[in-house]
């Protein structure tokens, strides 16, 4: 239940088939933390709803039928104000890794009945990262076989941020960071603003596959 007076986090929902967007359009009206603020079926009416709507979070499949669901991904990563969330039934490496690198920050599998699509947006508003099980199968399997980056190419980031970097990897949220450093998560997200910033990112997840790509994390840390 949601705490008395808090206002519900508003949801924008892209999926062109109805019995799936009925299906995800449920999930979040049950939950009395989430509003659905829209409903859309095509890439056009998520544009148009994500420019006046301005929601919390966009829920969104990747295959539109008049457009791809990663450009409305990019555009709600770059107003900072607007979480993006894919729900989709691709799970090859062109996608996951494009979405990903679009800003996306969680993967669900349509397929996949581990992860309920309320509990995935209230992850990503918590600061999370929900994944597909197979696809963070995937990803970790992928990334192990990665080359790490020329030492060259790799961003100067302090002790701090390498410190704070390895716990976004292992998927610890802001608050949980705060409390094991001892320090604000007012701080914590100044910290991590920086490290995106030296990474070129624009997200948790981005944050995550560029590190490990770069070597400066390992997958067994």
């Amino acid at each position: 239940m949601a705490k008395p007076g808090r206002i519900p986090d508003s949801v924008l929902l892209v999926e062109d088939e109805p019995t799936v967007r009925d299906h995800l359009a449920r999930a979040i009206r049950s939950r009395a933390e989430l509003e659905l603020a829209g409903e859309e079926a095509t890439f056009a009416g998520g544009r148009r709803a994500l420019n006046e709507l301005r929601p919390a979070v966009l829920l969104t499949d990747l295959g539109l039928p008049d457009g791809n669901g990663i450009d409305l991904i990019r555009e709600a990563a770059a107003t900072s104000s607007t979480l993006p969330l894919v729900v989709t039934v691709f799970g090859d490496e062109e996608h996951v890794v494009e979405a990903i690198r679009a800003g996306a920050l969680g993967y669900l599998l349509k397929s996949d009945d581990e992860i309920e699509a309320s509990e995935a947006v209230l992850q990503v508003i918590a600061g999370g990262s929900p994944i597909s099980p197979s696809i963070a199968r995937y990803l970790l399997d992928h990334l192990r076989g990665a080359t790490p980056a020329p030492t060259g190419d790799t961003p100067a980031l302090s002790e701090r941020e390498l410190e704070i970097l390895r716990y976004i990897v292992k998927g610890f949220t802001y608050a949980e960071i705060a409390g094991l450093l001892e320090r604000s998560s007012s701080t914590i997200a100044t910290h991590v603003r920086r490290i995106y910033k030296k990474l070129a990112v624009h997200s948790r997840s981005e944050a995550t596959y560029e590190a490990l790509q770069m070597g400066l994390v390992r997958h067994d840390e």
